[in-house]
């Protein structure tokens, strides 16, 4: 059977103000398209659906017909949430969208109540699919407590609660049927991405390739926005994002993967590159080298760093040049120092004095500033 493998779509995330609706239009079309050129059996997209657990009703409208779009042809479409979802909201969607045939898990489920997914594929094979939605440390603790029927020893670790909660979902993966595993979450040997939210990947939320028995032929991961493929006792891979979500990803190459996979066999994959949203970059520069880059730049939001003196409105200078320009900052070299503090020398200075030492200090020196300050100091004390 063939799975279109992606995670980390972020719909609905403002970008330095920028709304990204347009770009995620375009590039979950260019998904869909890959589906249905691919003629893919089943698609699974491992979590991050939305970029906030308040959706606006616009990003809620794209990710849906997404959705529906995914699943035409029959494919097996199966959710689950991720850390930036509201898990609450993906289980009022599973109830809808499942007469629809599209799976949905939002919150932690036992295997024979949906945690473990049994299908028969476009192509023939069997399927056992076990699905672990994102769980924060105090959401662990509760499904192991579903899970044992027990009240949880406290002393045990988020990574051997994931590590015991997927060894009960993949508990009755079988020799004759494709085992595939798909969870969000942090592994220690894995890439940043650079826009992944910082307090939920840290080391305490990680947990071990050896989590995943061998038994699986594909493990499909969310979380991580960098594609990539881990180390462990089976093919373990990152989707990544299909679009690159803050400026901590220009370097990374939108995408999701084609996975090819039968009973008794490491799947085999193969990744596939998007290019429907705008690039991001980082440029340096003055305004005259930045605007001999304009031309190449026009369809690239930009985080510009300018390699000259600050003045004022030089901001607004950049945003002329380079109308995708979203952050400006001056270079390090060009800031301003802080003036230290001075001896007194028992002269009193002047108002005027002191502000246009002051501006002389930080490197900030500007006669039409100075003549405003002049001004404004005339109609304060006339």
């Amino acid at each position: 059977m063939k799975i279109l493998h992606t995670a980390d779509w972020h719909v609905g995330k403002v970008l330095k103000g920028r709304p990204r609706i347009d770009e995620h239009h375009k590039v979950l079309r260019e998904l869909v398209q890959l589906a249905q050129a691919e003629d893919v059996d089943a698609v699974i997209v491992a979590g991050d659906l939305f970029d906030t657990s308040a959706p606006t009703p616009e990003a809620q409208s794209i990710v849906l017909n997404a959705l529906m779009a995914l699943r035409e042809g029959g494919r097996e479409v199966v959710v689950l949430a991720g850390n930036h979802d509201n898990p609450h909201l993906l289980e009022v969607y599973r109830p809808v969208l499942g007469k629809l045939g599209i799976r949905i898990v939002g919150t932690f489920r036992r295997p024979e109540q949906g945690g473990t997914l049994a299908f028969t594929a476009r192509s023939g094979e069997p399927v056992r699919l076990a699905v672990l939605p994102f769980l924060s440390h105090r959401y662990v603790v509760r499904a192991a407590e579903v899970l044992e029927g027990t009240t949880a020893e406290h002393n045990r670790d988020y990574a051997a609660r994931i590590g015991d909660l997927i060894g009960a979902l993949t508990a009755g993966f079988a020799g004759d049927t494709v085992n595939l595993i798909t969870t969000h979450g942090t592994l220690p040997s894995g890439k940043f991405g650079g826009g992944e939210r910082e307090a939920q990947s840290i080391f305490s939320y990680y947990f071990e390739v050896t989590a995943f028995p061998a038994s699986t032929q594909y493990a499909a991961l969310g979380h991580l926005h960098r594609r990539q493929q881990l180390p462990g006792p089976c093919p373990i891979w990152y989707s990544g994002s299909p679009i690159a979500v803050d400026f901590g990803e220009e370097r990374n190459s939108p995408g999701a993967l084609l996975v090819t996979v039968e009973p008794g066999r490491p799947a085999v994959v193969r990744e596939v590159t998007f290019a429907s949203a705008r690039d991001l970059a980082t440029v340096h520069g003055t305004l005259e080298e930045l605007e001999a880059m304009a031309d190449d730049l026009a369809d690239t939001w930009l985080r510009v760093i300018v390699e000259e003196r600050p003045r004022p409105g030089i901001a607004e200078t950049v945003r002329e040049i380079l109308p995708g320009a979203l952050e400006v900052g001056i270079d390090e070299r060009f800031r301003p120092v802080r003036p230290g503090r001075t001896q007194t020398t028992g002269v009193a200075r002047s108002p005027r004095d002191l502000f246009r030492g002051y501006l002389s200090a930080t490197g900030r020196g500007d006669d039409q500033v100075e003549k405003l300050f002049n001004r404004l100091y005339d109609e304060v004390t006339g």
